[in-house]
């Protein structure tokens, strides 16, 4: 599976399977800094994922009394 194809899960996993394999010790330097150099890449696909997924929540706008009258997409101005 191509990286840009993967889910958020998908690319934790992986994350996760390369820092267990870097923090094992038992990995050869030429293999770690290619495992790093991966694991970069993951992290941010997953930052980005992360990202799209805060941009599409919904942030509460309060009336004059405080309390809230609706909701609005979290990048969108305040009205």
């Amino acid at each position: 599976m191509k990286m840009a194809d993967m889910s958020f899960e998908d690319a934790l996993r992986a994350l996760e399977e390369v820092v267990r394999k870097l923090e094992s010790g038992e990995v050869p330097l030429d293999e770690s800094i290619t495992l790093y150099e991966r694991g970069e890449e993951l992290r941010k696909l997953c930052q980005t994922r992360l990202d799209a997924a805060s941009a599409r929540i919904e942030k509460i706008v309060a009336g004059a009394d405080g309390q809230p009258t609706g909701t609005q997409p979290f990048d969108s101005p305040t009205a």
